[in-house]
């Protein structure tokens, strides 16, 4: 048996509204995919912290017209590190909880947090901030059966602090609650080890033991030296940056690392390589599966 028991892709709504967001849950439907991962917040859906019930309501009739596995990503702004915002992020991370329940899905994202280089009085209890929040949060959660999933995110500005992927394994660890589990995502660890000088692949082991969720989507490794292109896709032609490619784009040894790494159980493989790479999503997939069966492997050969 493989702790894997999903793969799938990310979906979201183009607009904030919800017409956008069926169009391509369509297409992945007709595609074979079993698992999605709805970006909630692209849809204007809640308001300080309360949810916009009529809304709500369009939503769980959409999800309820598919046989998808769903999971949820929260504010992609997420941060329980910011003192100035910690409080209106949980009121809406809670909302999100309760929108997981309602459609079914047993998963909510919640990115790790950072502080500005111009926040160096905060730094002292960022940490401390973020595991109290998470505890928070996860008790509010454990009853819908819900698990947060704490995602490693990558330095996006100069003198930032963020934590390196292998400091996000020890939050878990510190949080130490059942509805909190590690969310990997590869191309992140590898762009921020890069950035740092960290061993990637050393990065990964440290948090594939708490790992509940993955973030699949192919890069370089690249750090973006904090600028931004003209199109989206000069970056792709240059490889630098967090750039969301179909496998085997980018150099990320896929195969290689998942014959490696145990994940624990009712972990998903959720690609996040959206519907701009549509003509490549089902290439992606298959290689998906065959990355699950590498872990089923690997599962089997620890339970020796």
């Amino acid at each position: 048996m493989s702790n894997i028991i999903g793969t799938g892709f990310n979906v979201g709504s183009e607009d904030g509204e919800i017409e956008s967001l069926a169009a391509d849950m369509r297409a992945l439907a007709d595609m074979g995919v079993d698992t999605v991962e709805i970006g909630i917040t692209s849809l204007d859906i809640v308001a300080g912290g309360r949810i916009i019930e009529e809304r709500a309501a369009a939503l769980v009739a959409l999800t309820q017209q598919f046989d998808f596995r769903y999971t949820v990503h929260g504010l992609v702004s997420s941060n329980f590190m910011d003192p100035a915002t910690v409080r209106y992020q949980l009121d809406a991370a809670k909302a999100l909880v309760e929108l997981c329940d309602r459609i079914d899905a047993r998963v909510l994202v919640q990115h790790g947090g950072a502080l500005r280089a111009d926040q160096w009085q905060d730094r002292a209890d960022a940490d401390l901030r973020e595991r109290d929040t998470l505890t928070e949060l996860a008790e509010f959660a454990k009853p819908y059966g819900v698990r947060i999933a704490l995602e490693n995110i990558f330095s996006t500005e100069p003198g930032q602090y963020r934590q390196t992927p292998s400091e996000v394994a020890a939050t878990v660890r510190a949080v130490n609650h059942p509805n909190v589990v590690a969310l990997i995502d590869f191309s992140h660890a590898y762009i921020e080890s890069t950035y740092r000088g960290l061993d990637f692949r050393a990065e990964l082991r440290a948090m594939a033991p708490v790992a509940g969720h993955l973030h699949v989507h192919d890069s370089f490794g690249r750090p973006q030296a904090f600028y931004k292109p003209f199109h989206p896709q000069e970056n792709t032609a240059m490889g630098v940056g967090d750039l969301h490619m179909p496998l085997g784009w980018g150099d990320i040894a896929w195969d290689e690392i998942f014959a490696e790494l145990n994940f624990l159980p009712d972990t998903v493989l959720m690609m996040e390589i959206g519907r701009r790479y549509r003509r490549e999503q089902p290439a992606s997939l298959a290689w998906a599966k065959r990355l699950a069966r590498i872990a089923t492997a690997e599962t089997a050969k620890a339970a020796e």
